[in-house]
């Protein structure tokens, strides 16, 4: 059988639902249609979408078409999707599990902005497309015109499939199918369902859902159009969404990608599945075991969220739709607290409903996507958890970076604590947010600092300096630090850390170098071709900017750019006046430069250096007390010397001279003469006790002589032989704990469940192995278990080692590659830089656990390719 999860998406009002309906009657899975004017569609569900008319959550429905002739039987999961772009984030989450995708289209109305949008997601999430051109039923529908209106604004990848297809539009589609059009006139089929899978032919097919008119031939196409894609060998699942249902069990929709999910299995996030659902609409009934492409709601995970990939599966890449409108909730029933909680269940649901907790004002904000999104969240926060809520503008929401690089450092040394931090902060590219590296050697800062640092890094929001708002599109790379053996312990670098991005920020500030940015918008606006006037006043009036404008009959078009900021309540103004004729719709075009930023930061009133919670000046010891230095002193005062000042300096200039400058060399000139007289003072007392040291070469000759006199004398000697190529498979070490902890995404699940942290590096490497053909070796340190003796286990084409007691992994791969070295390609996988020094001594290589974390994302991409072709 044939199982494929297809989406249906479409702009609002253009009779998705309705389409979902008839398919569903069709295939003789309702006996009666529903309506949605007569709220009884069997996918709308829920009371809110009965009672407006829309879809406002994704929901699913299952049937099954029998086999007929060479069609092979096909299961279909429907996906109904919301079309209201205020719920753009529901479907692009679905987006994200499907096999293929149906796009609506009215056939009166025609291709519409937010169509526009979910095409270019579909495209971005690459999904192959059927087009379904609905309502040509109505006056002043015309399947010509529409046809061109889509190869016009889609391509020419758009044929029409109400009938038999014509052979030289699909010639145009692709080289094979050129080819096969030349050579017999018309396609071979499997030539064009892949030229469908790659979205390189999107069928269109033309009918009236209410009428049932064009739905047979919709799903024959949707049968033996489509292939199913491939799946993996291993389990493998990706979770879209999150829900509860009436008696308040958390269920986690996912669809399975590869291997299979039983009943009561293990998860490998840790979690549990204790039952599995196979919904139909409202209803659901219990299954043993999901197989590759079911969709299954799964009760008993907690802590799964969408996007999250589970066994195989990478997590999703993150959402293109973000919100960029803040509102401040209130409740006079209830205490915050209540209220935050309940907003909290939500955002678990639903991720882009972002929730915050102002502490300094006692408030609680949402961010949302818009005023219809506004009213269902106070409805469900009524219904679920009788809360009342009301909702005030909180304004936009902004964002912070930097146009230069800077040095940040961050010094925390009260008594008896100690660490110092250096980063290096650049500016990033637009969308980019913030990201991590580090470039510090082991040898200034111990590898197990250096991650505690990148983790305090990544565990927060780092506040700009401007007005508080949060950082982004910059990279922060740690340079350089220090710890003390004794006082250093985990909170100090996290204090060091937090202030070391502080102080870059003060700096970049006091040369200019900081940048407010607010969201902006890409906008479609149709309207009436006399008014076009008055529409690009009034985006010039907003701040945007637009192409020049299209006509397109009776109507005007324009594209282009805006602050969010200005077009709040636009749409009002449109259909005031154009009399209703005019369309509107935007999408979410990320974080630009602020238009009016000295004015926002006027407003907000922000003041760096009274945000006590954030500080920026660093703690210095001194006479055995704490003292605070400014954080334009700080660089003066800082134990390490990163290079990056010099680094920075701009070219051809020098870094000047200074007081301090000259003190600082003193005083390292000042330790290092002291560790030398301590080096004379502990070599005699060396020597007292052992007897004097002889160097080696030391005979009572002149080495140097007696080597050259040899070098003359000695009779020219065959070369040595070339020592011969290692053969068989290679070797590959891997300490397990070490990546573990390096890896940011294992570390995650380590947290809460280290044995799925295991098991999930298992199959990484078994994934890895397999494609690159090597004998993987995975240590794990047990040595701390009393009596413990040494297993090791086979898994699948793995070998996992846990050490005996006392012995650690390091000293089993250095044993394992002084063997496995002298007759094989060895490679050793551990960021412990004594660890590495040995086993390069051993003849074996070193890769550090960051740098393999990039060649497992190679070979997995590799492996993506692969399947797909």
């Amino acid at each position: 059988m044939k199982r494929l999860v297809v989406g249906l998406m479409a702009h609002v009002d253009s009779g998705k639902t309705t389409l979902a309906e008839g398919l569903l009657y069709r295939a003789g899975v309702l006996r009666k249609l529903g309506r949605v004017d007569h709220r009884d569609a069997f996918l709308d569900t829920d009371a809110q979408e009965r009672a407006r008319g829309i879809t406002i959550f994704a929901k699913q429905a299952v049937l099954t078409l029998p086999a007929s002739g060479d069609a092979e039987e096909t299961e279909l999961t429907l996906l109904d999707t919301p079309g209201h772009v205020d719920f753009s984030a529901e479907a692009e989450r679905a987006l994200r599990v499907l096999d293929y995708a149906v796009l609506v289209v009215s056939g009166t109305d025609g291709v519409q902005a937010h169509t526009e949008t979910l095409w270019k997601l579909l495209a971005r999430y690459r999904v192959p497309t059927f087009v379904f051109v609905n309502k040509m039923d109505l006056p002043g529908a015309d399947a010509a015109v529409r046809l061109r209106e889509l190869r016009g604004r889609f391509g020419d990848g758009c044929v029409d499939f109400t009938g038999e297809p014509d052979p030289e539009a699909l010639a145009l589609c692709s080289e094979p199918l050129m080819e096969e059009v030349l050579a017999d006139g018309v396609p071979q089929h499997d030539t064009l369902v892949t030229a469908i899978a790659r979205r390189q032919v999107f069928p269109c097919f033309f009918g009236a859902a209410l009428r049932l008119d064009g739905l047979d031939r919709l799903l024959q196409g949707l049968q033996t159009l489509t292939r199913m894609p491939p799946v993996w060998p291993e389990f493998g699942a990706r979770i879209f969404k999150i829900s509860q249902d009436d008696a308040g069990t958390r269920l986690s929709w996912l669809k399975v990608t590869g291997g299979e999910l039983p009943v009561k299995a293990v998860l490998p996030n840790g979690e549990k599945a204790d039952a599995l659902r196979l919904y139909n609409g409202s209803k659901f009934r219990l299954v043993s075991t999901a197989c590759p492409g079911m969709v299954v709601a799964v009760a008993g995970p907690a802590a799964t969220r969408p996007g999250q990939g589970l066994g195989a599966e990478a997590d999703a890449e993150a959402p293109l739709l973000e919100p960029v409108l803040n509102y401040r909730a209130d409740c006079p029933d209830a205490d915050p607290h209540t209220l935050l909680k309940a907003l909290q269940t939500l955002e678990d649901e639903d991720p882009q409903l972002h929730v915050a907790w102002r502490d300094d004002l006692a408030e609680v904000h949402v961010q949302l996507m818009g005023e219809v999104q506004l009213e269902i969240l106070q409805t469900l926060l009524e219904s679920r958890f009788g809360l009342k809520v009301s909702f005030h503008e909180g304004g936009i929401l902004y964002k912070e970076t930097i146009t230069a690089s800077v040095e940040g450092i961050g010094h925390y040394e009260p008594l008896r604590h100690y660490a110092e931090v250096h980063l290096l902060l650049e500016p990033g590219p637009r969308g980019s947010g913030v990201q991590l590296a580090a470039d510090c050697p082991p040898d200034t800062l111990a590898e197990n600092w250096q991650r505690l640092v990148l983790t305090h890094l990544a565990e927060r929001t780092h506040p700009g300096v401007l007005t508080g708002a949060p950082l982004t599109d910059v990279k922060i790379t740690l340079a350089a630090g220090k710890a003390h053996l004794k006082h250093t312990e985990g909170g100090d670098f996290r204090q060091a850390t937090y202030r070391a991005v502080r102080q870059g920020l003060r700096t970049a500030q006091s040369k200019n170098a900081v940048q407010l940015l607010e969201p902006w918008y890409d906008f479609t606006l149709e309207v009436p071709a006399d008014a076009i006037g008055r529409a690009m006043a009034d985006i010039q009036r907003m701040c945007g900017t637009f192409e020049p404008p299209e006509t397109l009959g009776d109507t005007a078009r324009l594209t282009g750019r805006l602050p969010v900021a200005t077009s709040r309540g636009y749409a009002r103004e449109i259909a005031a006046y154009t009399h209703g004729l005019g369309r509107w719709a935007v999408l979410p075009a990320g974080y630009d430069a602020c238009h009016n930023a000295e004015e926002v930061i006027a407003a907000l009133g922000y003041d760096a250096d009274a945000d006590v919670e954030n500080p920026a000046d660093s703690v210095f010891c001194s006479h055995g007390a704490g003292y605070v230095v400014k954080w334009d002193e700080v660089p003066a005062k800082a134990h390490v010397d990163s290079g990056l000042a010099r680094r920075l300096a701009p070219a051809g200039q020098a870094e000047a001279p200074e007081e301090e400058d000259s003190g600082a060399r003193r005083r390292r000139a000042d330790a290092y003469r002291g560790t030398l007289e301590q080096d004379k003072e502990l070599l005699a007392i060396f020597e007292r006790t052992y007897g004097k040291i002889r160097h080696r070469g030391e005979n009572g000759t002149d080495a140097k002589k007696a080597a050259r006199a040899a070098l003359h004398t000695a009779p020219a000697s065959a070369p040595a032989p070339a020592k011969p190529q290692p053969t068989g498979p290679d070797y590959l070490l891997v300490d397990g704990y070490n990546v573990i902890f390096a890896w940011d995404d294992l570390r995650r699940i380590a947290e809460s469940n280290l044995d799925a942290a295991r098991r999930r590096l298992m199959d990484i490497l078994c994934n890895y192995a397999g494609y690159k053909r090597c004998v993987p070796i995975l240590v794990f340190d047990a040595y701390k278990v009393r009596g413990g003796v040494r297993e090791v286990e086979k898994f699948h084409n793995l070998y996992v080692v846990y050490t005996q007691e006392a012995e650690t992994a390091d000293m089993y791969i250095e044993r394992a590659t002084h063997e496995l070295a002298k007759e094989r390609r060895t490679r050793v996988v551990s960021s412990d830089g004594a660890e590495q020094v040995i086993v390069l001594g051993h003849g074996a290589l070193r890769v550090s656990a960051r740098a393999f974390a990039e060649e497992v994302a190679a070979v997995e991409k590799e492996i993506r390719e692969f399947l797909q072709q």
